[in-house]
C-alpha cells in the first residue's frame, strides 16, 4: 500500500491529489484547445474523458511510475492545472515532468511556482538524479518556463511521438540534481 499522497505548499499554491470531485474544474481547462494543443492529446469532449485522465493519474501513482498533483490556489481550493512526474524509472533515478494550467491563470507565475515545488520534491524526496521535459518546438512559453527553472536544452528528438494523427518532434530538456546549486 502506498504512503499518503504528499501535499506540497508554496506561497500561493497547494499541490494535492486530484479527486473525482475535481472533474468539472479540470474539464474547464482540458476541453480548451489552447491548453492542450502542445500536450499530444485532443481536447476533452465530456466528463468521461476527464474521469479517464484522473484514472490515469491514480494508476501511475499506484504503479510508482509517476505522480501528478492538482494545482490549487490557497484561497479557492479549485484545481486550475496539474504538474507532476511520469515515465519515472526508479532504477535510473529519472523521471519526465509535465504540466498544464488553465488559460485564465497564464502569465502569473503559477506554473513556475508549481514546477519549482515539484522539481524540488523529485530531487529531495524521490531521490531523482535527472528530471527531463519533452516540449514541442512551437511551445515557446513552456521552453522559457523550464529554462527559467534551470533546465538545459539537450537536443531535438525528431518524430519522437505519434499523437493526434501525426508525428511530433520534441525538444529534450533536463535538469540534474547538481544543477540546483547553479539556479
Amino acid at each position: 500500500m502506498k504512503n499518503k499522497f504528499p501535499i506540497l505548499e508554496t506561497n500561493r499554491l497547494i499541490l494535492r491529489e486530484i479527486m473525482l470531485e475535481d472533474v468539472y474544474d479540470i474539464f474547464k481547462y482540458l476541453s480548451d484547445i489552447d491548453v492542450v494543443k502542445h500536450m499530444g492529446i485532443m481536447p476533452c469532449q465530456n466528463v468521461k474523458d476527464v474521469e479517464d485522465e484522473i484514472g490515469w493519474y491514480k494508476s501511475i501513482y499506484e504503479e510508482s511510475t509517476g505522480i501528478r498533483w492538482g494545482i490549487t490556489l490557497k484561497d479557492s481550493g479549485k484545481v486550475i492545472g496539474s504538474c507532476g512526474f511520469l515515465n519515472m524509472i526508479t532504477k535510473h533515478n529519472r523521471a519526465e515532468v509535465g504540466y498544464e494550467l488553465s488559460k485564465d491563470y497564464w502569465g502569473k507565475g503559477i506554473a513556475s511556482e508549481a514546477l519549482e515545488a515539484v522539481v524540488n520534491y523529485g530531487f529531495h524526496h524521490l531521490q531523482l538524479e535527472r528530471i527531463q521535459a519533452l516540449i514541442e518546438p512551437a511551445n515557446l512559453s513552456s521552453q522559457k518556463l523550464v529554462e527559467r527553472q534551470g533546465f538545459s536544452k539537450e537536443g531535438l528528438l525528431r518524430h519522437y511521438e505519434y499523437t493526434c494523427g501525426k508525428f511530433d518532434d520534441l525538444y529534450m530538456y533536463s535538469i540534474i540534481k547538481e544543477d540546483l546549486s547553479k539556479v
